[in-house]
Formats: C-alpha cells, structure tokens, sequence
C-alpha cells in the first residue's frame, strides 16, 4: 500500500490570505518508518534528551515562536530545509494543490484542492499497476486539524458518484485523520505545504527549492503539482 501523508497551508475563508494549499508525500508502507527514523534525528538537534517532544511545524519554526523562541533563526530554517531535503523524488514524491481563492470563487477551496489532491494520487497509484506491474491500494492521512467533516464527504462522493475525471479507483478507503503528534509524516507533509503556500502567498523561494524537483512525475511530464492562481 502506498500512504499519502497530507496536510494544508492558509485558510480557505477570509480575506486576509489570497491562497489555499493541499500537498502531501506519497510512501510506500514498508519506508514510512525509516523516514520518520530520519525526521527524529532533525528533531534531537532542538532536545536531544526527548525528540519525541520536538514537532516539526513549519510556520512556528520560521518565526521563532513558542518552543522554538530559544533557538538561533539559522538554526530553524536549516532544520525545515534538511527534512524537506529527505524528499528524493523517487521513493517519496509530492502531489500538491495550491489555489488563489479569488481565481476559483465562489468554488470552495477545499473542494479544489481536495479534488486535485486525490485523483492526482488515484492516478498514481494506477500508473504503478500500469507500468510498473506493482498494483497498490492508496490511503490518505491527514493531520486531525484539517478539514476532516467536508473532506470525509467529497472522498466518499468522489468514490460512489465520480469526480469530474471519472471515478477513484485504487483507494483503500476514505481518508484517516491523525494527530500531528503521533507521526513524523504529517509533520512532514506540513513543512511540504508550507513550503508551497510561502512560495505562493509570499513570494519566498528558500523552501520551495528544496521540492521543486520532488514533486510526482512519469514521462517527463509533472503531474505532482497543480496550480490555479
């Protein structure tokens, strides 16, 4: 099975963000414990003593809030550049949404990333059994702070009624929520949207260069990203 840890960055209401994103990193089940063995090292730089009490959040870490106020900016931006490097664009890969609300209004954003984020992955999954002869079901996590009630009911729409494409076909089930706390993984897929939404909402490129190349692709075409804006 592969696993797509998701989370999103910026809010889907109100005026004070232009943009919204959905992003995640696709696993396969057997690697997902050796990347989180590889984001607890990132983690024991700030408590060596208890990494398991350090969580890797992007927005936090940048700004030097709470926790993260005692320790040196340089030293923060280099701990999200490290995990965000552990991306290889090969056993692990980014599929993202990123939209500017004001481009797809009145569409809800959630409903568009959403969207955008599953059948990118569904269409992944079929291209292993495709191509590669390695026929996989697919699960999203999500960290329990998203949108878990609007994004429970499109995943079971889209699998019964279809999306616009078509119907999911290669999902195990409907999207699980869990706490950040509990997996590496989700910290991960944060540091991953945050990246994305910086690039777009802010213009700022540090993060977003550490992915750029990571993102899903087949044939030399990308089909990891997609953009409305």
């Amino acid at each position: 099975m592969f696993l797509l840890y998701a989370d999103e960055s910026g809010t889907p209401g109100g005026a004070d963000q232009e943009h919204f994103v959905l992003a995640g990193i696709t696993v396969f089940e057997r690697k997902s414990h050796w990347l989180s063995l590889e984001l607890d090292k990132i983690a024991a730089r700030f408590n060596n003593q208890d990494p398991n009490s350090v969580e890797l959040h992007g927005a936090p870490m940048l700004s030097g809030r709470k926790f993260w106020r005692k320790f040196d900016k340089e030293d923060r931006l280099n701990a999200i550049k490290d995990a965000l490097r552990l991306i290889d664009g090969n056993y692990y890969r980014v599929i993202a949404s990123v939209v500017k609300k004001g481009a797809i209004s009145p569409q809800d954003p959630v409903y568009s990333t959403f969207q955008q984020l599953i059948t990118r992955f569904d269409h992944f999954l079929a291209r292993e059994h495709t191509h590669f002869k390695n026929p996989q079901r697919g699960l999203i996590l999500f960290d329990k702070s998203s949108k878990e009630a609007p994004i429970q009911a499109l995943a079971t729409e889209f699998k019964i009624d279809g999306h616009e494409w078509g119907k999911l076909r290669n999902m195990a089930d409907v999207p699980v929520f869990i706490d950040s706390h509990a997996t590496r993984l989700i910290q991960l897929a944060d540091l991953v949207a945050y990246a994305i939404f910086r690039k777009y909402e802010k213009q700022d490129n540090q993060f977003f260069e550490m992915i750029e190349n990571k993102f899903d692709y087949f044939g030399g075409v990308q089909h990891g990203l997609h953009v409305s804006v």
